[in-house]
């Protein structure tokens, strides 16, 4: 029989307990080949870097595949990495400069080839660190969002969508990063609040006296309004509406429309149209057949249309432009605004609303699709709460722009006819245009959005567009997804549309939404603030188990939880408790010991174990089913330290050093049976440690604990009512401690006990003495009577039991009435003290409420005191 260390030390054996599983292809579905199918998708890291703390959180998709899996369900957790188009581009870029290059140097051929090898280091590491967190997916599968298999189903799904007229190419409004270069979808763009100002503008009427007054945040955008706008429904503004204005700076003629866009209490009700830099004046500008006039350039900078302006960084025109209109008497008022600002969620610049002709997706169709899945219930959100926020925005999605000017991700399938001009998309690249026959194409040189392949991560891994492919079949629609609400909006809702669209269903029954890690200030953690934490350094220090267990327990679904390591120390301390337990349970097996104990010869404290043991087992798969994994932990924590290491290795202790061989061996089978179970319900949450043990035991069932049959709750026959004595003798125990705390009597002082109460109670308590007396030190245990002196013995009590020790057993009753003495003359010392205090009014009425409150209170503490203590000393004196 193999013996664990003495000392538990988690690198001793995570990496070889992992190497176990894998060369024993022990994460495949296929080794419950029988079983209900049961999966969920792994969210795909991004190969920009290494794991952060957030990636730890995986940990409770482990513990469901594990747990199913256990259950003996065929079930499959998908791992894969994501392209992440902006984010690695970016990464890339940088490196490339570092070694004094551009991106245009190299070429688009030799910048991917820049980015692959970038890739392949990461993906490579990130593998690695994923391994190093126990997690258990089938490796088999791996994908990768720009693999061959995976741009097949991209350039799919594109088509299909296009071919259905849900994809169409055309100018709109966008958010542009001019650092990154590229067009961000709304999804990418994060706004901050910021202190700002609003401008007042007088613009001036063309053929008559005085002009409007307009407000504006952004006054460089002026140079190309196309008009001025008033809501309808405004009776200061109904005189005005047809007539022209004269553009300040620009001297161009623009009108004054009327649109119920316009809000009457922003401003002064009278707002600029400027079309071609944002969406909602786009919108009124197509409604009134404006026209279009771009003034900021790709690079923030402005455009030639913008005369003296040209050139100019658009905050430095801004400056000048305010400038000029101060010059001119036409800037009326200047005053602070709090103003969101939309930021590239990638590199923090501030975006810039620009017209651009770009590819979008439809999405009014797909919502409503979508949002009918919804209303049958599907899919389940964990906190409910989610689902408000996911059906808020899929009511208010706008068109989405898939369309980014990089280089790095799945190039858009779409051709262009240099001699006719159709744009020709399909699925591989065309010989000839479809529309004309000419051989003269172009490949369109963007890239979609990240998040375009990353919508069909459910199906897109499973075979599809392959319809009769065998994993699809078998494991779509998925189970579950575990995300954090950060990218609900990102991936949750493009996935679910998506699959709606191509697969006719939701891509997951269930939903479970996780908070973010922060720092113990509860602050995000990013490299700014120099708060990140490396998980692999947490693991090297504490063991993977404890990370895992640390990362799930004390927190619920959707809040976000604040990283202490001092937690992660305290998880590593269960390990270790986990960790001796087993090896005492260990050291008193043969090879000849197993779990089959005889029902006939089970004792109280068998019965009780066992009976705590079905409990532990209904809650820990009532809290799974309701995602409660928090919950589980505690539970499962509570069990194994309190009932099974706290008090029933001690219970057992008796019977193992006693000389009844059949009470010794089924107590034994007792004690590994329990062990057993604990660690399989505690194994998809620390399941190195677990599995190690596990490897230990003797005769065990199964070869493997990964893959043995979870713990079922098993009848137990209880009909001499065990289970409560056991729980009476615990109180009895705590009371009796208790007692002996507060008379500052040392735990290992032995004596006789005397029960006083309830007749068939004292009997049933008696019968167990054995047990008790190895917790607590009681010599023996006698049935007392009404008749005992009080005052001879250290009392306590239980629900219907008077418990008494004799006190000359426990103390020497002639050193305690010395110490008793002392501390009444402290005592007296103390209230005469606080008594001439109070009664001096030079205090009472000079010193603050609270203060004179506070010695009132130690007056009445200190008689108290002086009370109990008198009467203990009176008791020990009838005694002596």
């Amino acid at each position: 029989m193999k013996e664990l260390d003495a000392k538990y030390d988690p690198h001793d054996f995570e990496d070889r307990i992992y190497d176990m599983w894998t060369e024993n292809n022990l994460f495949s579905p296929d080794v419950n080949s029988n079983g209900k199918p049961y999966t969920i998708m792994m969210p795909p890291p991004n190969v920009t870097a290494n794991l952060h703390l957030g990636h730890s959180m995986y940990t409770l998709q482990d513990i469901y595949i594990r747990y199913k899996r256990m259950q003996g369900y065929r079930a499959l957790w998908l791992p894969g990495t994501d392209h992440a188009s902006i984010a690695t581009e970016a990464r890339v870029v940088n490196k490339i400069k570092n070694e004094g290059h551009t991106k245009e140097e190299l070429g688009r051929e030799g910048f991917l080839k820049e980015a692959w090898e970038w890739t392949r280091l990461y993906g490579g590491n990130i593998e690695n660190q994923l391994k190093k967190m126990g997690f258990s997916p089938d490796w088999s599968r791996k994908t990768f969002t720009l693999s061959e298999h995976f741009t097949e189903a991209v350039n799919e799904a594109f088509c299909n969508l296009y071919n259905d007229g849900l994809i169409y190419r055309g100018d709109r409004i966008i958010n542009w990063c001019p650092n990154c270069k590229t067009a961000l979808s709304d999804a990418e763009v994060e706004h901050e609040d910021s202190e700002s100002k609003i401008w007042e503008i007088m613009y001036p009427f063309v053929d008559s006296k005085g002009g409007v007054v307009i407000a504006t945040t952004r006054p460089e955008t002026m140079l190309g309004d196309l008009a001025v706008a008033v809501n309808p429904a405004d009776d200061r503004y109904k005189d005005i509406i047809g007539k022209k204005v004269k553009l300040p700076l620009v001297e161009r003629e623009i009108p004054i429309i009327a649109d119920d866009y316009v809000d009457m209490e922003f401003g002064t009700g009278v707002v600029k149209i400027t079309p071609s830099h944002d969406p909602n004046d786009f919108e009124v500008g197509e409604r009134h057949n404006l026209g279009q006039c771009q003034v900021i350039t790709e690079a923030a900078k402005m455009a030639d249309n913008a005369g003296k302006y040209a050139g100019m960084d658009r905050y430095e025109a801004r400056k000048q432009i305010l400038a000029d209109l101060k010059d001119l008497g036409l800037l009326v008022s200047e005053k602070k605004h709090l103003n969101s600002v939309g930021h590239c969620s990638r590199c923090d610049t501030v975006v810039e609303p620009m017209l651009s002709k770009q590819w979008f997706v439809k999405m009014e169709t797909l919502a409503k699709a979508t949002l009918e899945k919804l209303d049958k219930g599907e899919p389940n959100f964990y906190p409910k709460r989610f689902e408000k926020i996911y059906r808020n925005w899929l009511e208010n999605l706008r068109d989405w722009c898939i369309s980014r000017q990089l280089w790095w991700g799945h190039q858009i399938p779409a051709w262009y006819c240099e001699d006719c001009g159709h744009i020709n998309v399909q699925k591989t690249e065309p010989t000839k245009c479809e529309k004309c026959g000419s051989t003269h194409l172009h490949h369109d040189q963007d890239t979609l959005d990240t998040w375009f392949s990353s919508a069909l991560w459910p199906f897109g891994t499973l075979g599809w567009p392959d319809k009769d492919a065998e994993d699809l079949k078998t494991f779509f629609p998925t189970d579950l997804i575990v995300t954090a609400y950060d990218i609900l909006f990102f991936w949750i809702i493009r996935m679910t549309f998506s699959s709606v669209y191509h697969m006719g269903e939701i891509p997951f029954k269930d939903v479970l939404i996780t908070g973010l890690v922060r720092d113990i200030q509860g602050r995000k953690m990013s490299k700014s603030l120099g708060n990140g934490i490396d998980p692999l350094v947490i693991i090297d220090k504490y063991g993977a188990d404890a990370l895992r267990f640390n990362m799930v327990t004390g927190n619920s679904p959707g809040n976000d939880m604040r990283f202490d390591e001092k937690r992660v120390e305290a998880s590593r301390n269960f390990a270790n408790k986990v960790w001796n337990a087993s090896r005492y349970v260990l050291m008193n097996l043969t090879d000849l010991d197993t779990m089959n104990f005889d029902k006939d010869l089970l004792e109280d404290k068998d019965i009780w174990i066992l009976e705590k043991l079905n409990e532990a087992i209904k809650d820990v798969n009532n809290n799974l089913a309701k995602y409660e994994v928090g919950l589980a932990c505690e539970r499962i924590n509570n069990f194994i330290w309190e009932d099974f290491c706290d008090y029933y290795i001690e219970f057992s202790k008796p019977a193992l050093y006693g000389d009844d061989k059949g009470v010794k061996a089924n107590t034994k089978s007792v004690l590994l049976y329990v062990l057993v179970c604990s660690l399989k319900m505690l194994h998809p949450i620390m399941p190195f440690i677990t599995e190690e043990i596990y490897q230990a035991i003797p005769n065990r069932e199964e070869e493997f604990l990964i893959i043995s049959k979870w713990p079922e709750v098993i009848k137990i026959d209880d009909k001499r009512n065990a289970f409560e004595t056991v729980e009476k003798i615990k109180d009895l125990i705590k009371e009796v401690r208790n007692a002996k705390s507060l008379r500052n009597i040392e735990a290992s002082k032995k004596s006789a006990l005397y029960l006083v109460g309830d007749d068939k109670l004292v009997e049933r308590i008696s019968e167990n003495e054995a047990i008790i007396g190895s917790l607590i030190k009681i010599t023996e245990i006698k049935k007392g009577d009404n008749n005992l002196n009080a005052a001879e013995y250290l009392k306590a009590s239980i629900p219907n039991l008077d418990l008494y020790m004799p006190l000359k057993e426990l103390i020497d009753l002639n050193k305690e009435k010395q110490v008793l003495s002392e501390k009444i003359e402290k005592y007296k010392e103390e209230i005469a003290r606080l008594e001439k205090k109070l009664s001096n009014e030079g205090f009472t009425k000079n010193a603050p409420e609270n203060v004179v409150a506070k010695e009132r209170e130690k007056l009445f503490s200190y008689k108290s005191l002086e009370e109990t203590t008198k009467q203990s000393l009176k008791d020990i004196e009838s005694v002596l």
